[in-house]
């Protein structure tokens, strides 16, 4: 495959992820407990990927390697998590990339991956000026920007990240089915580039639990049919 255009995206920065050992990067004893105990953890959600269109993976799986989110932190729920933008064929944006407009994922909508409850969500926070450039009001209390959590009532937790400012289209306490549209994709909180971060995790609290691996239903992945699977990076992906 061609190179994707404009996919350096992470959700946070918090560690320089080149300054990581794999042997050191599980943050101690509690980290490797963890590690233990959900490495080989099955999805009691039904899950299906939360959007439409063909999307490609810069960070996902299991391992260091694949997974990109996989050693950042402990306890911020992203272990496991997925990062993904859209695209057409080869490319993620029109023209040069250089505004958020460009991006195939500006404005996409995002789909609940399942049924649940909206139990928190942010809706106001600017979208980042443009590309490669993070608003200088991003902090450690905002680093999702617009987002929001479900509730699957089963002890798992959807968390999506980075919509458009004003793009959520729910509102705490509503109810919401699987396939139903939450939202329009943006750039906001600590991201270079329009990308939707998704991990599953086992609190409702906001960047404050542990992740579970999130297997997806009935999706496409290079063009091969997977009745359920955990996409990796540098894999393109769709619903059936």
């Amino acid at each position: 495959m061609k190179p994707i255009h404009h996919v350096a995206y992470g959700f946070f920065a918090l560690i320089t992820l080149s300054l990581l050992s794999c042997a050191d990067a599980l943050i101690g004893d509690e980290g490797q407990i963890d590690e233990d105990n959900y490495f080989n953890y099955q999805t009691k959600t039904d899950l299906e990927l939360p959007f439409e269109g063909e999307w490609y993976l810069t960070a996902g799986g299991r391992t260091h390697n694949t997974g990109g989110n996989h050693f950042l932190s402990r306890s911020t729920g992203q272990r496991y998590a997925y990062d993904m933008i859209k695209i057409e064929g080869d490319r993620a944006v029109t023209g040069d990339g250089s505004t958020n407009e460009e991006a195939f994922g500006f404005g996409a909508r995002i789909n609940a991956p399942a049924d649940g409850v909206i139990i928190s969500l942010e809706n106001s926070i600017d979208d980042n000026l443009r590309p490669g450039f993070i608003n200088p009001d991003i902090n450690n209390s905002n680093l999702g920007g617009n987002y929001i959590i479900i509730d699957h009532l089963n002890g798992e937790y959807s968390f999506l990240a980075h919509f458009k400012k004003g793009g959520i289209g729910v509102v705490v306490g509503d109810t919401v089915v699987q396939g139903q549209e939450v939202g329009k994709l943006g750039n906001s909180g600590n991201s270079t580039g329009t990308h939707l971060h998704y991990h599953l995790q086992n609190t409702p609290d906001y960047l404050d639990g542990i992740g579970l691996p999130a297997q997806f239903k009935n999706y496409y992945e290079d063009d091969i049919f997977m009745e359920s699977g955990e996409p990796e990076r540098n894999q393109k992906v769709r619903k059936e």
